[in-house]
């Protein structure tokens, strides 16, 4: 009798030991996935048994019950995080919980260069298709909400690169570029010069939204800054083309007219109005900025543009006019009086 179940015994100790080699077999054998891996949207709120059931369907899994126990056993079967994920080949069962408790989702990119509008980033932001589209444009309740303390919404977000995953909306990019430029803003600020015309921070961004139009060589910011700010202590108009052209809108048909430049009743026209524009007139960047607080230190109170980007500065009047004369009306094919990036 003792025999017979030691003999037992021994018996069921090997099925034992088999069935855990057998487990331990599977659960670090590869998952059926192709060389180019295996595409995963994990919903907000799913659970690890809908995507290991799903997964199974699509012959990915072969043991789902391995899966679901050591979730449940180390408590990984909470801890699944939403997105979009791209398994590797060569992924194994414990590999997988391990990617969707990390969250190692697959990343996208969208950018919003220096110096475009806050219409157009918007339009930047509704082209991306893994981007859920909440905003209605400028004017949005979200946006006007946000930037209540501020005269209107443009120029308040940073142009710049913004990874997300799957499912963020743009709203939350929009959130996240105004965060930003709030901390620039704040970082330039607070390292500006003394003497400057402004007398809050959102002043010199309005004159870094200039200066990121007006700019078409990198190297010139600070100087182009110079002139603005030497014009303003001067209480001379800042003539400033790019601002007269953003307060004509979407009505403006590419060409500046002498009658433009006349009309008082557009209050972003600083050939009629003196000091800044009524509120930002762009995304600029922190160099722009930085350069609106640190401005050129020169005499100049003019430039025009040359055709390729740059800029020819004059102290006076009659210099200014002969550099109007040799490069605005004696224009080559490929003239460019503001930066083509933008």
């Amino acid at each position: 009798m003792i025999r017979r179940i030691l003999v037992l015994f021994l018996l069921a100790t090997l099925v034992v030991v088999m069935l855990v080699k057998e487990a331990q077999h599977r659960w670090l054998a590869p998952l059926s996935i192709a060389p180019e891996g295996y595409h995963l949207v994990v919903e907000p709120g799913q659970r690890l048994r809908a995507i290991v059931e799903h997964m199974q369907e699509q012959g990915v899994v072969s043991y789902p019950y391995l899966l679901l126990a050591y979730g449940r056993w180390t408590g990984l079967d909470e801890k699944i995080k939403r997105g979009e994920y791209l398994i590797p080949a060569g992924t194994t069962a414990g590999k997988l919980l391990s990617l969707l408790n990390e969250g190692k989702v697959i990343q996208y990119q969208v950018t919003f260069p220096e110096g475009i509008t806050l219409s157009r980033a918007i339009e930047l932001l509704a082209q991306q298709p893994h981007l859920q589209r909440l905003l209605t444009g400028t004017h949005d309740e979200r946006i006007t909400t946000l930037t209540a303390s501020y005269p209107g919404p443009e120029g308040l977000f940073f142009p710049d690169s913004y990874r997300y995953d799957k499912g963020a909306s743009d709203w939350q990019i929009l959130q996240r570029a105004y965060q930003r430029m709030q901390a620039v803003l704040d970082q330039e600020w607070a390292g500006k010069e003394s003497s400057l015309p402004y007398e809050t921070a959102y002043e010199a961004l309005i004159m870094a939204s200039i200066v990121e139009r007006e700019t078409g060589v990198p190297v010139e910011r600070q100087q182009i800054a110079g002139v603005f700010v030497l014009r303003l202590n001067k209480r001379m108009r800042l003539q400033t083309d790019p601002s007269v052209i953003y307060g004509l809108g979407p009505t403006f048909d590419g060409n500046l007219t002498r009658k433009h430049l006349q009309d008082e009743s557009n209050p972003y026209n600083s050939y009629r109005h003196k000091g800044l524009p009524p509120t930002a007139i762009s995304l600029p960047g922190r160099a722009s900025i930085h350069a609106a607080l640190h401005p050129g230190k020169g005499e100049a109170l003019y430039f025009v543009a040359k055709g390729d980007g740059s800029h020819v500065f004059s102290k006076t009047l009659q210099e200014h006019q002969k550099a109007v004369r040799s490069y605005q009306l004696n224009r080559s094919k490929n003239y460019r009086s503001s930066p083509g990036k933008k």
